[in-house]
């Protein structure tokens, strides 16, 4: 009677350690494919703030200008449309905790995004870019490093890191060269990690 409720339960530790192990295989390769949102709004958001130092450094036409300005708003709108959509289609797939626990990361930088200009607002009675952009940087890269966490992925953990590191040296430069920093932040912590991942996603 003992050794069966021995062999029970070294069974059941078997198949528990079994039933984790396809469960983090599943989540690593459903990472690999959600690359595909780091290279989008890894580009999104490098093409935007890059702009942005091109307009306050080079001197365009009215067109041109337009064109940015348009363009400044489309690619977001863009990527929030192709984000949603990737989302929906991947609802019936499997739904992993790591991937619920990033969902509620990403969320909860952009309300406390909303609530540092709000705040700003209150206690300076205007929202001064140059102070604004270095925070919102030291936001994102504290996401990224809890991502890089999560995922145990040490590129986007390096990526976060470096991210934040620019937020501080932006502080000491003028708005223009702040939007070059992010620029390049966005660059190192999400356009090539989200490429390397994605290349990974048939392996």
């Amino acid at each position: 009677m003992e050794s069966n409720k021995t062999g029970q339960e070294s069974f059941d530790e078997v198949q528990s350690l079994q039933v984790i192990r396809e469960m983090i295989a599943v989540s690593h390769k459903k990472i690999r494919h959600d690359g595909i949102l780091f290279i989008v709004w890894g580009w999104i958001g490098f093409l935007n703030y890059w702009i942005g130092f091109y307009q306050a450094t080079v001197v365009h036409t009215y067109r041109v200008g337009q064109l940015f300005k348009y363009g400044g708003i489309i690619l977001p709108l863009a990527g929030f449309i192709f984000t949603a959509i990737y989302l929906y289609r991947q609802r019936n797939r499997v739904t992993t905790y790591i991937g619920i626990s990033l969902r509620y990361v990403w969320s909860s930088l952009v309300v406390c995004m909303v609530l540092v200009n709000l705040i700003q607002n209150n206690v300076l009675h205007k929202i001064t870019f140059e102070f604004q952009h270095p925070l919102f940087m030291v936001l994102i890269a504290f996401a990224i490093v809890i991502t890089g966490g999560i995922l145990r992925y040490r590129l986007i953990i390096f990526g976060g890191i470096v991210f934040g590191l620019l937020a501080y040296f932006s502080s000491y430069l003028p708005l223009r060269q702040q939007l070059l920093a992010e620029a390049i932040g966005w660059l190192i912590a999400f356009i090539i990690p989200g490429h390397i991942l994605y290349s990974k996603r048939k392996s």
